[in-house]
C-alpha cells in the first residue's frame, strides 16, 4: 500500500550516527529534531477497482468488507448488502489500478476522537498481485510495519499551524514605514501604478496566514516501533516522556519517528507516502540512533 497516516504527537530530539555520504560529520554522532507520529492500525473497508480508458481512469467495481466498524457510521452511508471479495480476482483482465478503502482508528490513539477519516491508497504491484493482496487485506488491519521501515524517504501531507488574518507585515515581511507615512506604517508602500489600473497578484496584502494542505518532501524515517516502545541495539526504549507529551498524551500504539519537523498542529492527521524525488545521494540501511530523549517535551 503506497501510504500511510497518523496523528502528530510531539517533538524531541535524537543522537544518531551520520551516515550521510560526504557529509563533513560522517560517521560521528550528532543531534537531530525528530518527530513522533502515533499510526494506529488502518482498517480496510472496501477495495476499488479502476480500468482505463480513453478519458483516464474510470471505476470499474466496488467491495465493502463485511465486518465494519460502527464508527466509520460517522462519515459515510454504511451499504446493507456487502459482498466481500469472492469474486474480485475475476476483473484481473479489465483492471489498471487496484486501491484499498481504509480508515483510521483515532479511539487507538491517546487524542479522545471517534470520527475516522476516510482515505484511499494506491496498491502497487501488477494487477493480478494486486487484487491478490486486496482480497486478503478486505475487512483487516494494516500496521504501518508492513508499508515503512526505518531509512526510507517519505514525503508528508499535512494542514500548517493556524495564524488567523495577518497583516502584510508578518504574513509578507515587509518593512513597516515611516511614522509619518500617510495611511499607515504596516502596510505595502504602494498597491500598483495608476496605469494598467489593476493590482497584481504579487503585491503584499493582509489575508488568512496559515492553516493551509502542504506537503514537505524528504523526511527520513528514523524509526518505527509499537505500544509506545522503540527497539534500538537490542534495547528497548520508551517513546513517550514522563508525564506524556504536551496537549496529545501518552503514545498507546505504533509510531513513526521522524527526522526533522512536520506541518500542522499536535492531535493533528499526517499522511505519509514514498518519496516521489527522492533525493539522488542517501544512505544505506537504517540510521543508527544512539540517544533517543524523553525530557525535552514533558508534559505537567
Amino acid at each position: 500500500m503506497q501510504g500511510f497516516a497518523g496523528y502528530k504527537a510531539g517533538m524531541t530530539h535524537v543522537v544518531r550516527v551520520d551516515d550521510y555520504p560526504h557529509s563533513i560529520t560522517h560517521g560521528q554522532e550528532i543531534t537531530v529534531p525528530a518527530t513522533v507520529l502515533e499510526t494506529p492500525p488502518l482498517a480496510v473497508f472496501g477495495v476499488r477497482l479502476y480500468s482505463r480508458t480513453t478519458n483516464g481512469l474510470r471505476t470499474l467495481t466496488e467491495r465493502w468488507a463485511e465486518n465494519i466498524h460502527k464508527n466509520l457510521g460517522r462519515v459515510l452511508r454504511l451499504p446493507k448488502n456487502r459482498r466481500g471479495a469472492e469474486d474480485i480476482e475475476s476483473y484481473a483482465d479489465r483492471v489498471a489500478e487496484v486501491r484499498l478503502l481504509v480508515h483510521t482508528q483515532p479511539w487507538m490513539a491517546g487524542i479522545g476522537k471517534k470520527t475516522p477519516e476516510v482515505m484511499e491508497y494506491l496498491v502497487s504491484g501488477s494487477p493480478e498481485e494486486a487484487l491478490k493482496y486486496a482480497s486478503e487485506k478486505l475487512g483487516k488491519e494494516i500496521g504501518v510495519a508492513e508499508v515503512f521501515s526505518a531509512g526510507e524517504i517519505v514525503d508528508v501531507i499535512a494542514v500548517t499551524k493556524g495564524k488567523g488574518f495577518q497583516s502584510s507585515v508578518r504574513r509578507w515581511g515587509v518593512k513597516i514605514l515611516h511614522h509619518k507615512t500617510r495611511k499607515g506604517r504596516r502596510r505595502a508602500g504602494t498597491l500598483g501604478p495608476w496605469h494598467p489600473s489593476a493590482m497584481m497578484w504579487s503585491v503584499p496584502q493582509s489575508g488568512q496566514m496559515g492553516y493551509h494542505h502542504r506537503t514537505e518532501f524528504n523526511k527520513r524515517i528514523l524509526g518505527v516501533g509499537s505500544e509506545g516502545v522503540l527497539r534500538m541495539d537490542g534495547r528497548e526504549v520508551e517513546i513517550t516522556p514522563p508525564g506524556g507529551f504536551l496537549s496529545y498524551g501518552v503514545v498507546k500504539s505504533d509510531f513513526v519517528l521522524l527526522e526533522g519537523s512536520v506541518p500542522g498542529a499536535r492531535k493533528r492527521l499526517v499522511r505519509l507516502r514514498p518519496a516521489v524525488r527522492p533525493p539522488k545521494r542517501m544512505p544505506e540501511g537504517e540510521p543508527k540512533l544512539v540517544y533517543v530523549s524523553t525530557s525535552s517535551k514533558q508534559g505537567v
